[in-house]
């Protein structure tokens, strides 16, 4: 009783002050003034192998981090690209000191993070085990064991991720539209491939590694709990046998705009989005007078949830998630660019809406500059608590040859910026009438629409070749989506197989960011139908119909289906749709599209399109349609491996596509007959 008059108490103190000071809790609170800040200069020295070392000491926690960096230009890796990532992958497997397993070992003894890339490395650990961590990672860099064995694996992997990605509109998008900005024949431009990573021998990876894996213009940055004095006889210990490379780079190869703003196409024929992004090359650096002004003119187009792409192509239109802009001041590939995923059909509206709002980003109004200025303010001073930070900001000042007091005045130098800098800057570094307009998606579906925006369009295949605009197959006049259905029957079994089976249950699994998700689905006669999603003993999501009413349950809430919902689940209760397909006129024949790579007839229906390979008769895949908070997106599904369950063919594995992301679900089992009325209860 006493605690809860405490609260009471509180509450009437509490609106006792809102009432004497007026507050009006509608209105954003006003900015304070502009913080001094001070950031810790890192004490430098430099080794005789050109390696840079910059030690900023901050005792607040008992820990270390490190960040090797090396300031070097793109190279042109050819015949063997992508040898500087199997390289990469090879540090940290051993030395010629330590086996693999050993040197593994010593690092998760310690409880440290130990991680190498093409061009550097890093490491997170307790102070007290600072010098051995230190010792481990200059082992690693100088004396790496290259194995063909190893090298071999390492191969494997890059081929199994290149093979995954070949239907991910991402992935190609960012390989085509770089090698149609730079050449796809050039430093920054070219991208690996399987036939690439094939060529791959031993010899390739130790010549990148002594060319270009060395300290000339290296940098390493040690923050934490550390002691100059005695950081520096340490690094020079285990550094100062690292060889010197003197590796001659030729001058980058020219890189220019397009001379008439254009759209590139590239066919993605199983995508249900289309990557858009629109960008151009600038010479922006950040020691520019034009730098800050850019960064804020960048943030108020797309640089979060509150910036104009974001609030036209998700909140005003519901295109998309999200679209956000990028401007880089990097070294050696400056530029801009806004980027988006949206749904196919509206794939020509949403690059208007681009082009309206890029066009005009040179216009800032007051309210806008100010916010932005806050927001980024403030990003910069939350990023200060990270050790990170302090590194990458030693780097930069002396990679980007930055003025000693950037950092310092970084605060000041955004509060200076006015509308006419942010136009000026926009002028210069954002060209509308000069931009390429890249979209990897379904040809089909987007090439109509786009080709009306007045703006040239040009198609390429997955590897940036020139294509001549992709065609719709024709389809048989003889096949009808009854023919389709007879043939996806036969194939699975055949009717009189099919007439057996009353229900079948299904388990199957997944994994999910490393989690492993288990999903069982029961069907039955009557639209009957159960499905669960599960993690352990865990159930994160469950759906039942019991053939007139149903419900939803997740979180421990349960939602009763809407009618709409209902009506849905009764438009077709056969426990293999496709007989039913015949017995309304809502299925329709849309074409041939291309499904995992197969020709497939596609039969259409409401917000749901199923897909049967023209070749053998076996569903290839399914999507849907669905809206949720606002937003509308695609859903696809395929289906492979069939194998015989009780006289019937069923799919072995299924791939669901979310957000662009692949969660492919193996089939652990099928049971055939075995359902009973309470399963739906």
């Amino acid at each position: 009783m006493k605690k809860q008059l405490t609260y009471i108490a509180v509450a009437f103190l509490f609106t006792g002050m809102l009432s004497a000071q007026k507050i009006d809790l509608n209105a954003m609170p006003k900015p304070g003034p502009t913080p001094a800040i001070n950031i810790a200069q890192p004490k430098t020295f430099q080794l005789k192998n050109g390696l840079t070392v910059m030690v900023v000491e901050n005792n607040k926690l008992p820990r270390v981090n490190m960040s090797l960096s090396m300031d070097r230009q793109p190279y042109y890796e050819g015949d063997v690209a992508g040898v500087s990532e199997i390289m990469a992958d090879q540090l940290g497997n051993g030395t010629t000191t330590l086996s693999k397993d050993a040197f593994n070992k010593k690092v998760d003894f310690l409880g440290a993070n130990l991680s190498f890339s093409s061009g550097g490395a890093s490491s997170n650990s307790l102070s007290k085990y600072f010098p051995e961590i230190l010792n481990l990672m200059a082992d690693a860099i100088i004396n790496p064991k290259f194995s063909a064995d190893e090298i071999t694996k390492s191969k494997e992997r890059a081929i199994e991720g290149l093979k995954s990605s070949e239907k991910s509109a991402d992935a190609i998008a960012s390989r085509v539209s770089n090698a149609l900005t730079y050449g796809k024949n050039t430093s920054r431009g070219e991208f690996e491939t399987v036939e690439s990573i094939n060529k791959i021998q031993l010899a390739d990876v130790q010549n990148v590694y002594k060319k270009y894996y060395a300290p000339d213009n290296a940098y390493l940055v040690i923050v934490g709990d550390v002691k100059f004095n005695q950081v520096k006889p340490m690094v020079e210990k285990a550094f100062s046998n690292w060889k010197k490379a003197n590796t001659q780079f030729p001058a980058l190869e020219p890189v220019a705009n397009v001379a008439k703003t254009e759209i590139n196409v590239v066919d993605v024929p199983s995508a249900v989005q289309s990557v858009v992004s629109v960008g151009n090359v600038n010479t922006l650096k950040m020691k520019d007078p034009d730098y800050f002004p850019a960064t804020i003119a960048n943030y108020i187009l797309g640089g979060g949830g509150e910036a104009r792409l974001f609030m036209n192509l998700r909140e005003k239109n519901g295109f998309t998630y999200g679209a956000y802009s990028d401007m880089s001041a990097s070294k050696y590939s400056p530029s801009f660019s806004a980027e988006a995923s949206v749904r196919n059909e509206v794939t020509d509206k949403a690059v208007k809406e681009f082009m309206n709002e890029i066009n005009g980003i040179s216009t800032v109004k007051a309210d806008e500059l100010e916010n932005a200025k806050a927001k980024l303010k403030g990003s910069f001073i939350m990023a200060l608590e990270q050790p990170a930070t302090i590194a990458r900001f030693a780097v930069n000042q002396k990679v980007q040859d930055l003025p000693a007091d950037f950092y310092t005045n970084y605060l000041k130098s955004i509060d200076k910026v006015t509308a006419a800098d942010v136009s000026k800057a926009v002028k210069t570094n954002i060209m509308p009438n000069q931009s390429r307009i890249f979209i990897a998606g379904k040809a089909s579906d987007i090439s109509e629409g786009l080709e009306k925006l007045g703006y040239p369009v040009k198609y390429y295949d997955a590897y940036a070749n020139p294509v001549a605009k992709p065609t719709a197959q024709k389809v048989d006049a003889s096949v009808t989506v009854a023919s389709v259905v007879d043939k996806y029957i036969a194939a699975i079994g055949g009717k009189a197989a099919l007439d057996k089976v009353s229900s079948y249950s299904m388990t199957g699994s997944m994994s999910m960011q490393g989690q492993n998700i288990d999903v069982k689905r029961i069907k039955a006669q009557g639209g009957k139908e159960l499905q669960v999603v599960s993690m352990g003993a865990m159930t994160l999501q469950k759906q039942v119909f019991d053939g007139k009413t149903g419900f939803s349950e997740q979180g421990g809430q349960k939602v009763a289906m809407t009618k709409e919902e209902i009506a849905k689940n009764l438009k077709n209760t056969e426990l293999f749709e496709e007989l039913g397909f015949t017995k309304s006129g809502d299925y329709k024949l849309a074409g041939i599209e291309k499904i995992n790579g197969e020709d497939s007839y596609a039969i259409k229906s409401g917000d749901k399109s199923y897909y049967y390979s023209v070749k053998t008769g076996l569903k290839t895949g399914e999507t849907e349609t669905v809206s949720a908070q606002g937003q509308t997106f695609t859903i696809p599904t395929t289906f492979s491996n069939y194998k015989d369950v009780a006289g019937v063919k069923m799919p072995y594995t299924i791939t669901v596509n979310q957000m662009g992301m692949d969660m492919k679900m193996d089939v652990k089992s099928y049971e055939v007959n075995q359902a009973k009325d309470t399963d739906f209860k």
